[in-house]
This record gives C-alpha cells, structure tokens and sequence, in this order.
C-alpha cells in the first residue's frame, strides 16, 4: 500500500480526520482538500491514485466537480455523500465517479469498495498495449499513466497542457488546426480565441523543448494549426 495515494476531498473536519486515521492505518499515503478548487489545485500538481470525495463542497457541487477531474483524468472516484436519492447517485456515476458510498459507513465497506477500485485499476493499467506510449527524440509521452518524459526525466504539465499535447501526439505528423485544439480542450465557444493557444504552446515548449524559440517537437503551421513531429 506505500505506492497508493488517495486524495481526500473533504470538508467536514471529523469525517475528514476519521478518513485519515484510517486509511493512514492501512498504508496509504494521503493529501487532503476541503474545497474543489483546492482538489483541482492538487491533481494538477500530482495525480493521485484514487479520490475519495464529498459531494457537498463549499466552493462547487460535487457533480460538477466530478465532471471537470473527467476531462482530463481517468482516476478512480469514490464518492462519500449524505445524499441517498437514487438520482443523486445516478447523477454522480453519471458524471464520472466510480462508486457511491452513503455516509454514514462503516470501515470494513469502504475499505472493500477501495480494494475493488484498485482492481479495476489494476486490470486496466495490465490491459494497456504498447501502442499507449507515444515517443519522438527525447519525448516520450505514456497516456496510460498520464505522464511526459524529457530524456526519462518526468516532466509536470497542467490538465491543459497535457490534453494539448496528447492531442497532438495521437495525431504524430499532421497538423490539428486551432479550431480543433480550442473546441476540444475549451468547448465550443471558444473555437476563435487563439490566443490561448499561443500561451499554452509557449508554455510546453518551454518545458519540452531544448530551444523553446526554435522548437524541435511542436511545430507551428502559421494561421492553421500545430503539429508534433514523429520520426
């Protein structure tokens, strides 16, 4: 359990404190937030291997929250909630959580619903071919763990810059116009602020590349899009 991460999204102090005492007992290693903008904050920084989260957060419905991990993240959820309706849970698992627990719980349940969880995890990750695993030159781009290497040294990206980058790597050698790349990553109305798109290449080149200003990986086809060279 030492390599297992879950990140708490929790606001109440005594569920959140019972979480950590128990799960600290079990091995796992623990980061814990009390708002969504604090849990977006962490899984930009480093994505853990399962979330536990409230539904009933200060800042953002739970749902909504949900919805915008899955955008970028494949990271198993479980959603601990007062809500009981059936169309609360189906909203939830509809939005992209993996499972429902209904506070109050008990341990053995919850400790049974995260070892499910890892399964599933586990049986996915085996499943993965080695077309997951894109590579040019120095860059290698693993979309089965979500992660960027520069000659093996792991690189950080935002959600946003990987889902840039990942869009041009399953697509090595041609070019993916601006309005493609805005309306997946933005949504549809912003399919003409290219400006965005600007600052955010700028940004991975900078990290990706040797000589951001004369760069070796993303290739910019001037008034129609970006390309990511192959081999």
């Amino acid at each position: 359990m030492n390599n297992i991460s879950i990140l708490i999204v929790e606001d109440e102090p005594e569920i959140r404190r019972f979480l950590r005492v128990t799960l600290s007992n079990h091995g796992f290693t623990l980061f814990e937030a009390t708002k969504g903008a604090e849990a977006i904050a962490m899984l930009e920084s480093s994505i853990p291997t399962l979330v536990i989260m409230d539904l009933g957060l200060p800042d953002i419905d739970g749902v909504d929250l949900i919805k915008r991990i899955r955008d970028w993240s494949t990271v198993p959820i479980i959603v601990l909630s007062v809500r009981s309706m059936e169309s609360d849970k189906i909203d939830a698992l509809d939005a992209g959580a993996d499972d429902f627990v209904t506070k109050p719980f008990g341990v053995f349940e919850l400790m049974a619903r995260i070892r499910v969880a890892l399964r599933h995890l586990d049986l996915r990750d085996k499943g993965e071919e080695e077309s997951s695993v894109f590579s040019v030159g120095d860059l290698k781009v693993d979309f089965s763990r979500r992660e960027v290497f520069i000659k093996d040294t792991q690189v950080h990206l935002t959600p946003t810059e990987y889902k840039l980058l990942t869009m041009l790597a399953q697509n090595p050698g041609k070019v993916v116009s601006q309005e493609t790349l805005l309306r997946e990553v933005w949504g549809p109305g912003h399919s003409k602020r290219s400006h965005y798109l600007r600052v955010y290449m700028g940004n991975i080149r900078q990290k990706l590349e040797e000589k951001p200003a004369r760069p070796r990986y993303i290739i910019t086809e001037p008034g129609v899009g970006y390309r990511l060279k192959d081999d």
